[in-house]
């Protein structure tokens, strides 16, 4: 289990708490098995249902994932001191608590990483001190990539689109503007034994980008956001992934895919390590409706934008905005 320091710890405050969550987690989020012929049905019914689901049989190999989960678990038990010579992230590099430039908190502290693509593979990060595990993080974020890519064109194949790579191409584009994060959750009963309330880990939000591909340490605090509003919890799994659908996704069809609101609530017991591949198109690409995957007559919902446009437009907003709401059709 990784615990922060003492001195570490009192650089926390006490922040912005919710009301304790049901322990009750949700049973019916979608399980499906990419290894399935009819698995591409079931991934456009999740995406329009829920905007999130569970994958197993992924082909990701699981050494990738504990190498790389034992290398941040290192770095993120490393004194505050050292770990700071790796930030403030700019945005890249270390963050701690602060989320977003406008103010938004959590019980967090995070590396976001930026990649370059070249010939197809993840093969440069920027250089981060006290953070030695490029090779980890090539295998990881490579494989867990191609995940991306094969759950894309299973869609597309799914929303019988005459192109299948018409969504994966944007995240193979050597432009590409996807980032990968670390993100470090520590315990934290001190502080909910004072206020008596869960303490935010990461606010609720929705991804900016086309798709996110989750994997966490066997610990709880995911929630998703239902349709009616209400939060459920997610069952922790280390072995599977869960894909979370992104606000571009939610635009290139219309509304038909739902790009969901997550949070994360601390663990007052046990650190949470998650490590998040957001795949993103070229800062250039333009964003708007696909017109074969619209009915006749059917009415576009939103302007066209490129990544850049939005991906700016987003990192200005604050964490719970409905930012999909500036590029809205009225």
């Amino acid at each position: 289990m990784v615990v922060l320091s003492k001195p570490a710890l009192e650089q926390f405050s006490p922040i912005k708490t919710c009301k304790p969550s049901s322990t009750t987690f949700f049973s019916n989020i979608p399980v499906i098995d990419l290894s399935k012929p009819d698995c591409k049905t079931q991934l456009v019914k999740a995406c329009e249902e829920f905007g999130f689901f569970k994958v197993v049989n992924h082909d990701v190999p699981m050494e990738f994932m504990n190498s790389l989960e034992s290398e941040a678990i290192r770095f993120f038990s490393l004194s505050q001191s050292e770990k700071d010579k790796a930030g403030p992230p700019d945005p890249y590099g270390y963050g701690n608590r602060r989320i977003g430039p406008n103010g938004d908190v959590g019980w967090v502290e995070y590396l976001l990483l930026k990649s370059i693509l070249s010939q197809n593979s993840f093969d440069s990060f920027k250089e981060i001190p006290n953070f030695s595990c490029s090779s980890s993080v090539n295998d990881y974020v490579s494989a867990v990539r191609q995940l991306a890519c094969d759950v894309l064109e299973e869609l597309a194949d799914g929303l019988k689109m005459k192109q299948r790579n018409v969504f994966s191409k944007l995240l193979k584009d050597e432009e590409s503007d996807s980032v990968f994060r670390l993100n470090h959750y520590p315990p934290c009963p001190e502080l909910q034994a004072l206020s008596g309330r869960d303490l935010i880990g990461f606010g609720e939000h929705t991804d900016p980008q086309i798709i996110s591909v989750l994997r966490s340490n066997n610990a709880t605090g995911l929630q998703i956001s239902l349709k009616d509003g209400t939060w459920v919890s997610v069952p922790p799994d280390q072995n599977s992934f869960f894909i979370i659908v992104g606000d571009s996704m939610q635009v290139m069809t219309n509304g038909r895919f739902r790009s969901v609101r997550h949070r994360v609530l601390a663990n007052s017991r046990k650190s949470r390590v998650s490590m998040i591949y957001f795949g993103a198109p070229p800062p250039r690409a333009r964003i708007a409706p696909i017109e074969s995957l619209m009915k006749e007559g059917e009415e576009t919902l939103y302007k066209e934008f490129t990544w850049s446009e939005y991906k700016k437009s987003a990192y200005m907003s604050r964490l719970a905005d409905n930012r999909l709401g500036h590029f809205q059709k009225q």
